[in-house]
């Protein structure tokens, strides 16, 4: 008998590191698809470039540099479209290839340590269990605790949605190859691997079309069927599991689910606020299509559990309750006459059929059904869903329920017939324009005379307004035609009524007011939901409105931040508010802070510190006011916008700030990064709650005492730190005459709004100013010229300031300064955490490449000016950076750095094709040589270059 050849991995020969043996397999299989679909020449164009580009990153020899940037310049248009897709797509595979790592490495440590990593539940739960916090406090925590992330649809996704199923497809074969195979099973997944990389190459990488608000919508949802709703129940089933007190046998296992603390929320369809592409119809498409998401997964789960609960009523006893339930089945089949858990599913699956069709307004059923009445609310599936699980524990079926039945349970609590929450979000500017006209028009009244609301002062609006809430006598009239804006706006918020209560109320929970600056900004808000019966006014009959909307402000900008905790003291002040919180929102206000206009309005540092000392002092105000405070972060990927860990940026969080209570926002290419798959996606969920569980049960008097410490040993030096920032970085951004025409030159702001990666238009006003320039697209433009600006200008020289000169009460030496940073750097948290987050984006920076960018500003002069400003306070950020740490970059994170290394000599050339194209468009432009087809093929080229540095340097948006 001939001997049967040895089954192995296939990496089992590699003597490289994992992540460089992930990479090398997917780089060479795409190298392969490029030789055959296009030809040995145009593989031998990209190769060459590659293997000067990785040669150049890993030797730094000058003669190499001069080389490719002689070969990019030849480069036909044509060819560098083509190059430019194919270092684009081997970013994405090595994106793949990092997640694939960052999952074994995670599984190895598990493995030879036998200890749980830092970020996951179990060692959460060791960590509490030291600090003397037990499993029975901990389910009483989870009764009113709310983790929630929020979608949102920003625009700094640039990957289409074909390319990222893709990606998954790609994940899944990469996954098998670390599986012991067989020559056979080799093969065939390396048939498979290269077949799917040949689809991503044949597939167009960009949109043709801008996406609209329906698109957005759908490719939100597209991660509810790839991972949350399953992903989410499985993670509540882990977690009940650590939380049983005693496991006796296999067959013990926990009965009661976890009250549902971890939810969803969506921005996508209810964010108006510079969207004009947000109308009613957006907002009820959004609840109709999410509706549908949950309702479509209910249906086919209930349909397989027909199948698998194939249990004999003669085998295994089902409850009276169970057989109430099977006996009101239409299913007749003799052959399931005896199998009552089947006949249950075929009853609930038409009760659910005629659910969907209620809500709907269409059928979703995929099988025959018959006619059953519909549910009134998910609480009444629930209910049965639990007949079924309880009457399969009654006769040892426990782990039985455990199958699916159970997740199912699990995602009808969270999800219900919503999926996921809905804010309403819009400016305050505009709600004052809407309150002003419908003031206006029904010629409203103060002390016996007509009113001027936009010329009153603030405590004249308070006065009106409040009045005006009291009032049961409607403001709005049907016989009054209002302006287009008002008629939009209040159709909107008729339209949130109408969803509410057809869909229920965790449909649409919350509004935000963006930019909130004044007390009047939320008392409008109150007011145009009793115009349009979002809630009755105080003191009226209700009809279940459940209280109507929680009104939240967005505080942004540095001065808003400021003025944050003085509006919520008065607004909690309110009689007719505090009321409300009590009654309606289970004594819990939410407040909202934004990361990424505070970010672009003072720079890295102050924003932070700003946001740091405003949670501080809203603790305090709710706490006076006997109120429950809930912060929503609106992080960004970027740094910048708030990006970085989520774990450590939880878990640095003030005392008394999370206290079981967080909403976070998750946007753009931070939603494929963090929630591709089930696998990746449970890995982040679980992370995030574990944060929230360490940072709220965390003993509060000690972890109080010791940020008081903190505090009073380093808050005037951080003050003082933060103040000099600010300074440096405006007195750069705003105050530098020309630097407006140096970034729309130096950078590709203007041709990223021609990527089409989003609803939203990219500036507030036309023009070119700073000031006018949403934060999302001035943070990308700074990531895709290499110099992250927004993630670091200012840090160095207020350090090095601090540490030559002091300040009031600073310890009296230079050496002493420093020793304070370098404490500070040890035990604060929050200081730790911001330089580790800085850290991350110092090591992206390459001022060398940054240096070409600044070369496409015409002027020399102002180029060199601001350049050399930029350069030299990157040089002493880096500098004040390694003195105070005493590490070098990414000197204690291994992996990271590696990732980097891997990465760049494929980014790198990327951004030397992206200035050459530039400077052909811009130039061909001026001296309008180029025809349109010409143009066209650079800009694709051009957009082609933004979609692989995206990819490359990850969390840019």
């Amino acid at each position: 008998m001939s001997q049967l050849p040895a089954a192995r991995s296939f990496f089992a020969d590699s003597d490289v590191p994992p992540l460089r043996a992930y990479v090398r397999l997917l780089g060479r299989t795409l190298g392969e698809v490029i030789k055959e679909c296009e030809g040995q020449r145009a593989f031998d164009v990209v190769e060459k470039l590659r293997q000067v580009a990785v040669r150049l990153r890993r030797e730094g020899n000058v003669r190499d540099g001069r080389a490719l940037e002689r070969q990019i310049a030849r480069l036909t248009d044509d060819q560098a479209t083509q190059t430019a897709r194919a270092f684009s797509y081997f970013l994405h595979l090595s994106n793949i290839a990092e997640d694939r790592d960052q999952i074994q490495r995670r599984r190895r440590h598990e493995l030879v340590s036998h200890a749980p990593g830092r970020g996951s539940l179990q060692h959460t739960l060791d960590v509490l269990r030291g600090r003397g916090v037990g499993k029975a406090r901990i389910r009483r925590y989870l009764e009113t605790a709310v983790i929630a992330p929020v979608l949102t649809a920003h625009p700094t996704e640039v990957q289409r949605k074909s390319t990222l199923d893709l990606h998954r497809a790609i994940a899944e074969q990469l996954a098998l190859c670390d599986e012991t195979l067989t020559d056979a099973e080799r093969l065939h997944i390396r048939q498979r691997l290269t077949g799917l990389v040949a689809t991503l190459w044949q597939t167009r990488m960009l949109r043709q079309q801008k996406l609209t608000v329906l698109d957005e919508i759908d490719n939100a949802l597209s991660y509810y069927r790839s991972t949350f709703l399953d992903a989410i129940p499985r993670l509540y089933q882990d977690f009940a599991d650590r939380l049983q007190p005693v496991r006796r046998s296999v067959f013990d296992v926990e009965a009661r689910m976890l009250p549902p603390f971890l939810r969803m929320g969506s921005w996508i369809g209810g964010d108006r606020d510079g969207n004009p592409n947000v109308d009613a119809a957006a907002l009820e498409q959004a609840v109709l299509k999410q509706c549908a998401c949950a309702m479509e997964h209910y249906l086919a789960e209930i349909k397989v559990l027909g199948t698998e609960l194939s249990l004999s009523q003669s085998l295994a006893g089902p409850s009276t309750a169970l057989q109430q339930l099977a006996s009101q089945s239409g299913d007749t089949s003799a052959h399931r006459s005896d199998e009552p858990y089947r006949r249950a599913c075929i009853h609930v699956y038409a009760r659910l059929a005629a659910t969907a069709q209620a809500l709907l307004g269409r059928s979703l059923a995929l099988f025959p059904t018959y006619a059953a009445p519909a549910y009134d609310n998910p609480e009444a599936l629930l209910h049965d869903l639990d007949v079924m699980a309880q009457s399969l524990r009654g006769h040892h079926g426990a782990l039985i329920a455990r199958l699916r039945l159970d997740g199912l349970r699990q995602a009808v609590s969270v999800f219900g017939f919503h999926l996921a929450t809905l804010d309403l979000r819009q400016s305050s500017d505009v709600n004052e324009r809407v309150v002003a006209e419908l003031l206006r028009a029904a010629g409203a009244k103060c002390n016996g005379k007509a009113v001027d609301y936009a010329r009153l002062d603030e405590a004249g609006r308070i006065e009106l307004l409040r009045h005006e809430i009291r009032q049961p006598r409607p403001l709005v009239s049907p016989w009054l035609r209002y302006s287009d804006e008002t008629e939009k706006e209040l159709a909107i918020w008729r339209m949130a009524a109408q969803c509410r209560r057809r869909f229920g109320e965790r449909s649409i929970g919350q509004v935000i007011v963006s930019h909130t600056e004044t007390l009047s900004d939320l008392l409008e808000v109150l007011l145009l939901q009793q115009e349009t019966g979002v809630c009755a006014p105080p003191g009226q009959a209700r009809h279940d409105d459940g209280g109507g909307l929680m009104v939240v402000p967005l505080f942004e900008t540095i001065p808003d931040l400021e003025r944050g905790p003085d509006i919520m003291d008065e607004w909690l002040g309110l009689p007719e508010v505090a009321e409300r919180v009590r009654r309606d929102q289970a004594g819990v206000q939410e407040v909202m802070l934004g990361y990424s206009d505070s970010n672009k309005d003072g720079g890295y540092l102050t924003s932070n510190w700003t946001l740091y000392c405003a949670e501080r002092r809203l603790v305090e105000v709710f706490k006076a006011r006997r109120t429950r405070l809930r912060l929503f972060h609106g992080r960004g990927g970027s740094v910048g916008r708030g990006g970085g860990s989520s774990f450590d940026a939880i878990v640095a969080q003030p005392p008394g700030t999370v206290n079981g209570q967080i909403r976070l926002t998750e946007q753009g290419e931070v939603i494929q990064a963090k929630y591709k798959d089930v696998e990746v996606g449970s890995s982040h969920l679980e992370l995030l709650v574990a944060a929230t569980l360490e940072a709220s049960l965390t003993p509060s008097r000690s972890s109080a005492h010791d940020e008081d410490d903190f505090m009073a040993r380093f808050g005037g030096g951080m003050h003082y730190v933060s103040e000099m920032a600010q300074s440096v970085y405006r007195g750069l951004v705003y105050e530098t005459p020309g630097f407006a025409e140096y970034f729309f030159a130096a950078t590709p702001i203007l041709e990223i709004a021609g990527l089409n990666i989003g609803s939203r238009p990219a500036a507030r006003k036309p023009g070119q100013k700073i000031e006018d320039l949403r934060a999302i697209p001035w943070g990308f433009s700074w990531a895709q010229c290499r110099l992250l600006l927004p993630g670091w200008y200012g840090v160095g020289t207020a350090l090095s300031h601090y540490v030559e000169h002091g300040c009031e009460n600073a310890p009296a030496g230079a050496a002493q300064r420093l020793e304070l940073l370098r404490d500070m750097a040890r035990s604060w948290p929050f200081f730790r955490t911001l330089l580790s987050n800085m850290e991350q984006v110092l090591a992206k920076v390459d001022l060398s490449i940054a240096r070409r960018y600044a070369d496409l500003v015409p002027q020399k002069a102002l180029r060199e000016r601001i350049f050399g400003r930029i350069q030299a306070e990157f040089d002493l950020t880096v500098e004040m950076f390694r003195t105070v740490t005493g590490h070098e970059l990414l000197a204690n994170d291994e992996a990271l750095r590696a990732a980097l290394d891997e990465r760049f000599a494929y980014v790198d050339p990327l951004n030397r094709l992206q200035v050459e194209l530039l400077r052909r468009l811009r130039g061909n432009t001026r001296r309008r040589r180029s025809t349109e087809a010409v143009e066209s093929e650079i800009q694709s080229g051009i957009h082609l270059t933004i979609n692989g540095i995206a990819a490359g340097l990850r969390n840019s948006g």
